[in-house]
C-alpha cells in the first residue's frame, strides 16, 4: 500500500486584507503546538501571497496562488504567471476550480496548460474537477470527472508535482455534500484512472472539497481515497479551519 502524506488546503478566494493575516499567524500557533502529520496550505488572494509567506516562514504551513497563465511573462494585463508566485513565496497553485471554469471559460485545456506553467516554476498544480447538480442528475458524474481528469492534466504530471481535487459543483459554498458513498465512488475512479494513465498513480493526493465544514470533515476525511481536503469559507478563520486539519492530519 502506496503511503501518501495528508494534505489539506485553505482557499480563501476573493477574500482576505493585510489584517486577515492574524487568521494565518493564529493557525501556525495552533500547529506549533501539535505534532504534524499531514502537509498544511493556504491559498490566499494574489494581494497576500509575499505577504503571507513572509509571516508563514518556518511554522510548516505552505503558500499557494488560486490561479495562474498559462506564459511565463508577456502582455496580459492583470494576469499572474506560476513564476511570480513562486518567486512570491508560494509552493502550490490551484488550476481549474470550477468557478474559473465558469466565470471564466476555463476548458480543459486552458486548464492543463496552467498545470504545465506550474510544473515549469516548481510549483505543485492542485488540479480541480467536479460535475454540475445537472449532470450529477443526469447520472453522468464519473463520464464528466473522467473527461476532465484526462484533458486536465499534462503527460508531465506525477504525485510530486501534481495533486487532484474533487469538488462536486453543486456542493461548494451551498452547505450540501454528496454522500459519503458517492465521494468514495468518485475518488475511487480518479484512482483508477491515476494508476492507469500514470505509472506513480497511486501515490498521487486526492482531495475533496465542497461545502467541508468542521462537523463533517472527520466523516469525510476517513473515506478511502480522500487524502485530505480542500476547504473553502471555512479556511478564513483559524478556528473554524483548525477542526478540519484535526481530522486528517494532527491527533
Amino acid at each position: 500500500m502506496v503511503a501518501r502524506r495528508p494534505l489539506i488546503v485553505g482557499n480563501w478566494k476573493m477574500n482576505g486584507l493585510a489584517a486577515s493575516l492574524a487568521e494565518a499567524s493564529a493557525l501556525a500557533g495552533k500547529v506549533k503546538a501539535q505534532a504534524s502529520q499531514a502537509e498544511l496550505g493556504l491559498c490566499p488572494p494574489a494581494t497576500l501571497v509575499a505577504a503571507m509567506a513572509a509571516t508563514l516562514k518556518g511554522t510548516g504551513i505552505g503558500v499557494g496562488g488560486q490561479d495562474c497563465h498559462a506564459k511565463a511573462s508577456g502582455a496580459h494585463t492583470g494576469d499572474i504567471a506560476a513564476e511570480m508566485l513562486k518567486d512570491a513565496g508560494a509552493a502550490y497553485v490551484i488550476v481549474g476550480h470550477s468557478e474559473r471554469r465558469a466565470d471564466h471559460a476555463e476548458s480543459d485545456e486552458v486548464v492543463r496548460a496552467k498545470a504545465q506553467a506550474a510544473h515549469r516554476a516548481g510549483l505543485v498544480a492542485i488540479v480541480c474537477l467536479g460535475e454540475t447538480l445537472a449532470q450529477r442528475d443526469a447520472g453522468d458524474t464519473l463520464k464528466v470527472v473522467g473527461a476532465q481528469l484526462r484533458g486536465s492534466l499534462p503527460d508531465d504530471a506525477n504525485a510530486a508535482n501534481t495533486v487532484i481535487a474533487y469538488e462536486p459543483v453543486w456542493a461548494i459554498g451551498t452547505g450540501r455534500t454528496p454522500t459519503l458513498e458517492q465521494v468514495a465512488e468518485v475518488h475511487a475512479a480518479i484512482r483508477q484512472d491515476l494508476k492507469a494513465r500514470f505509472d506513480d498513480g497511486a501515490g498521487f493526493r486526492i482531495l475533496y472539497g465542497g461545502s467541508v465544514k468542521p462537523d463533517n470533515a472527520k466523516q469525510l476525511m476517513a473515506v478511502p481515497d480522500v487524502d485530505g481536503a480542500l476547504v473553502g469559507g471555512a479556511s478564513l478563520k483559524a478556528n473554524d479551519f483548525w477542526p478540519i486539519v484535526e481530522a486528517k492530519g494532527f491527533r
